[in-house]
């Protein structure tokens, strides 16, 4: 009796077992499928790695998007930029490289003066572009101004500054400051650049210090921190980076229309158009460093429906009526692009012409003496 009583309590535990297995199966399998169809941030913390300091062009851009990232992903987690600034920007993105997660938990904020290190060779690059999964690239400019003391007005009066000591404030000579070195070197100007800033916020500080006389900013960072300068009379813009044409030719940033490009400098200084080695060694690295100069990626082996969570929420923001008119002061007037129109200014931003690339190497040997390039 007892016996037979206590088989039939373990037959019903074992049915009860069997069911509850099939309930977690169902469960897991579920959860699976969510998992598939989309991704989930809820309650989630989410690290923007900005290997730059605060204040510069590339923390602003970040800053100005973190808190529309966080409203546009699923489940609203909670987006917190993270400065990691030092080696031109290369530390950051070596941790990045090897220690982010493919969880969707950790991004990347790249600048030209990462894709700079990485595309001439430097020792310090311990990271490979190709790894990294894009989901949103940002054109941007620059310009150029120099310190009222000076006595310059306009472009047509640099030629004045031949015999004056000119000092910038630079992050090395393979960042993204390699497009304003450059086109000192096409202009004839004889410029000491005082190395060791971390960020261009740095350079602005010295320049509004009056230890640098020269500078120049990234759009982001020109509207908000320099234009109060010009407009109080400390700073006098000469020249935009300029912009690229549907055809590749250079041409007058849309948001600085007043002001000359490079090319045009030279022709007034010179007599002449600008051409030569020089010349298409500047146009390869300001291609490769200004219309997709801001880039964010997520690490290797991120799974497709993080990607698209990022790629869908990155599109939906810059998508957004409101989008053009909110970012216009921070960002400027430049593409934002997301998805598989990323891809297009990533290909021209980590790619470089050898014929450029072998140039500027020995130019970086023999101007400054570099021993950071390969």
């Amino acid at each position: 009796m007892y016996q037979f009583i206590g088989i039939k309590k373990m037959m019903r535990i074992v049915r009860k077992l069997l069911k509850l297995s099939s309930v977690l199966v169902l469960s897991g399998t579920f959860l699976m499928g969510m998992a598939l169809f989309g991704a989930d941030f809820s309650g989630k913390t989410i690290e923007w790695i900005i290997p730059f300091k605060e204040g510069g062009g590339s923390d602003k851009w970040s800053r100005f998007y973190a808190p529309l990232l966080s409203e546009a992903l699923p489940g609203k987690p909670v987006v917190v930029v993270k400065n990691m600034p030092g080696a031109g920007s290369t530390k950051g993105a070596n941790y990045f490289q090897n220690r982010a997660k493919p969880d969707g938990l950790t991004i990347l904020g790249t600048s030209g003066s990462t894709q700079f290190p990485y595309l001439l060779g430097d020792k310090r690059v311990k990271y490979r572009y190709q790894d990294w999964n894009i989901v949103l690239a940002s054109g941007t400019g620059g310009v150029f101004y120099v310190s009222s003391s000076l006595g310059v007005k306009d472009i047509a009066e640099l030629a004045k500054l031949k015999d004056v000591k000119l000092l910038y404030g630079s992050q090395g000579a393979t960042s993204l400051d390699l497009v304003p070195l450059l086109a000192f070197e096409l202009l004839g100007l004889k410029v000491e650049a005082i190395f060791g800033m971390k960020g261009r916020n740095d350079g602005l500080l010295a320049f509004q210090r009056g230890e640098v006389n020269l500078d120049y900013q990234t759009t982001s960072a020109y509207l908000s921190k320099s234009v109060p300068l010009v407009e109080e009379g400390s700073a006098i813009p000469l020249m935009s980076w300029g912009a690229l044409d549907e055809d590749g030719n250079l041409v007058r940033d849309p948001n600085f229309p007043y002001l000359p490009t490079p090319a045009e400098a030279y022709e007034t200084i010179h007599g002449k158009k600008p051409s030569g080695r020089a010349w298409r060694a500047w146009m390869s690295f300001f291609s490769a460093g200004f219309p997709a100069q801001k880039m964010v990626f997520l690490p290797k082996k991120t799974p497709k429906d993080i990607i698209n969570a990022y790629s869908e929420a990155f599109a939906s923001v810059v998508n957004a009526a409101d989008f053009k008119e909110r970012s216009q002061k921070v960002l400027g007037n430049y593409p934002q692009t997301t998805g598989v129109a990323a891809k297009e200014p990533y290909k021209v931003a980590t790619t470089l012409a050898g014929s450029s690339r072998k140039w500027v190497i020995n130019w970086l040997k023999e101007k400054y003496n570099t021993s950071l390039v390969k």
